[in-house]
C-alpha cells in the first residue's frame, strides 16, 4: 500500500462511477520497479474492479534539453512498455503535449494519477492538467526517500538544517513499494490511440560542438542498466567512495545521477541497498538522503527556482558589489561552449561532458566557478552555467542540477572572505586542484575518451 504522506489529492472531485479504467500518466519517474505512483494506480484500479493504463507523452521540445537526454528518455520508457506488458497493463505512447492529451482520456478514467515533477516546465502542465481533468487527480511524491513537504516545510538554509530534519525519520519512509498485480488487464483495451511507436522515436545524435558524443554506450538508459549500474557501485566502488570519491582522475563515483534524473531508478532501493551491504557507507548515504533531498527541497520551496535571483540575498549582494571588478579573463558563450579557454582543467572538464553527457561533481564544482569569474555580469553567469548543464549533461533539468549550480553562486553555502569577482562567494582555483588530485591523470582520461 502507498504510503499516505507521498499523495496528495489535487481537487475535490469523487471517483466517476463509469469510468473504463484508472490512468497514471508517468513523466518524472520512468520505471516499473518500485514506483509509488505505479503501484497507486494499479492499487485503485484493483479496488475499483477496473483495469489501469500508463500513458506517456512525448514532447518535441524540453527547456534547454539536448537530443542525448531525449534519447536516454527514450531507451527507458522501451523497457517500460515491455515490463508493463508483463504485468498486463497497457502503455501509451502520445505524440502530444501533455496538458492536451492527459485531459482528453481523463474523459474517460475513473480518476488520474501522476508522479510529482519539479522542473518548471512539469510543474506547469500538472497544474494545468489538475484543473482540466473532470475526476479526482492525485499526485505522487514517488522520486524522493522521504516526502518533500514531510521533510520540511520550508526552504532550507544548508545541508546542516536539513539533515537534523530528514535522518531522523529517513527509515519510515525506505521498506520496498510492493507490487499490486491488476485484477483486470488493460491489454486488449479499445483505447483511441496515435499510431506512434517508441520504437518510432529516433532522436538524431550527430556530432555536438564538435566533439564525438560516446555517451549511448557509456551511460545507456533504462531501469535494468541502473540497477546493474548500482550494483557494480557496492561491489567495486562504494568501499572507496568516501577517500576517493572527489577525485576527479579516479572513478569511484556512483554513475546514477542520469538514472536517478529521469527516475529510473528509485532512491529508495539505492538507500536500501548501499545500507545493507555491510561497506562503509555513510558518505554515500550522506548525498542520497541529505544533499539530494536538500535539492528537491530548493526548487519546491524557491519560487523562480531556475533564476539568478533565487539565490540566497547575501549571495547577490555580494556578487553584484564585485559586478564592475575587473576580469583578467572574459569569454562568449560560445568559447565556453567549445571549450576554448586557457583553462586546461576546466576545458577538460567541459569536453568530459559533451563528450560523455556527464562531468566529474568535483569538477563541476571548479566549472561552475570559473563561469562566474570569467564572464561579465553574475546573473550572465548563472543563466549560462545553468543552460550548458541542462543542454549537455544527461542529468540536467533535475533538482540536482539547479541546485548544484545554485551552490556555485553562494546557494547553500556560507560567506567567505571577501575577494575580488566573488565577494564573500567561495573561490576555487587550478593551484586548489592540483595541491589535491594529480590532474595530468584527469586530463588523460579525457583524452582517452575523445579517442573512442
Amino acid at each position: 500500500m502507498t504510503q499516505q504522506e507521498r499523495i496528495t489529492k489535487l481537487n475535490d472531485l469523487s471517483s466517476r462511477e463509469n469510468g473504463r479504467y484508472v490512468l497514471y500518466w508517468m513523466h518524472a519517474s520512468i520505471r516499473t520497479e518500485e514506483n509509488p505512483a505505479l503501484e497507486f494506480a494499479v492499487e485503485k484500479a484493483n479496488n475499483a474492479g477496473l483495469p489501469a493504463i500508463v500513458m506517456f507523452c512525448l514532447v518535441d521540445k524540453f527547456p534547454q534539453s539536448g537530443r542525448r537526454s531525449y534519447r536516454f528518455m527514450l531507451e527507458g520508457l522501451k523497457e517500460v512498455e515491455k515490463k508493463l506488458a508483463e504485468r498486463n497493463i497497457k502503455f501509451i505512447l502520445k505524440k502530444n503535449k501533455p496538458t492536451e492529451a492527459i485531459p482528453q482520456y481523463c474523459a474517460e478514467a475513473e480518476s488520474l494519477i501522476f508522479d510529482r515533477g519539479y522542473a518548471y516546465t512539469e510543474n506547469r502542465w500538472e497544474s494545468v492538467i489538475a484543473r482540466r481533468c473532470k475526476c479526482p487527480v492525485f499526485e505522487v511524491d514517488s522520486n524522493v526517500i522521504v516526502p518533500v513537504e514531510t521533510a520540511s516545510n520550508k526552504r532550507e538554509y544548508s545541508a546542516a538544517t536539513l539533515r537534523r530534519k530528514i535522518v531522523p525519520i529517513a527509515e519510515n519512509f525506505i521498506a520496498p513499494c510492493e507490487k499490486n498485480e491488476p485484477v483486470k488487464s488493460s491489454l486488449d483495451l479499445d483505447i483511441k490511440s496515435d499510431e506512434f511507436s517508441i520504437h518510432d522515436a529516433r532522436p538524431d545524435l550527430r556530432e555536438i560542438a564538435g566533439f564525438k558524443y560516446i555517451g549511448q554506450r557509456l551511460h545507456p538508459g533504462g531501469e535494468n542498466h541502473a540497477i546493474k549500474r548500482l550494483s557494480d557501485f557496492i561491489e567495486n566502488r562504494l568501499e572507496n567512495y568516501e577517500n576517493s570519491r572527489n577525485d576527479p582522475a579516479s572513478d569511484f563515483q556512483s554513475g546514477l545521477s542520469p538514472y536517478l534524473r529521469f527516475g529510473q531508478i528509485s532512491p529508495n532501493l539505492i538507500y536500501r541497498k548501499v545500507k545493507d551491504s555491510g561497506k562503509p557507507c555513510e558518505g554515500f548515504l550522506e548525498q542520497i538522503l541529505v544533499r539530494r533531498e536538500l535539492a528537491f527541497n530548493f526548487v519546491w520551496y524557491t519560487e523562480n527556482f531556475w533564476r539568478y535571483s533565487a539565490l540566497p540575498a547575501w549571495a547577490r549582494e555580494t556578487l553584484e558589489e564585485q559586478k564592475s571588478a575587473k576580469r583578467e579573463y572574459v569569454y562568449k558563450y560560445e568559447e565556453l561552449e567549445n571549450a576554448r579557454t586557457h583553462d586546461k582543467y576546466w576545458n577538460a572538464a567541459q569536453k568530459e561532458m559533451i563528450i560523455t553527457g556527464k562531468m566529474h561533481g568535483y569538477m563541476r564544482m571548479y566549472w561552475g566557478k570559473k563561469i562566474l569569474e570569467w564572464t561579465n555580469n553574475p546573473k550572465t553567469a548563472f543563466d549560462w552555467a545553468l543552460r550548458l548543464n541542462n543542454v549537455y549533461s544527461l542529468d540536467g533539468n533535475d533538482p540536482n542540477s539547479f541546485a548544484g549550480v545554485a551552490w556555485c553562486f553562494g546557494n547553500h553555502d556560507r560567506p567567505w572572505t571577501k575577494r575580488s569577482i566573488f565577494g564573500s562567494v567561495r573561490y576555487m582555483n587550478a593551484r586548489g586542484l592540483e595541491r589535491k588530485f594529480n590532474m595530468k591523470s584527469y586530463i588523460d582520461k579525457v583524452n582517452e575518451l575523445q579517442k573512442q
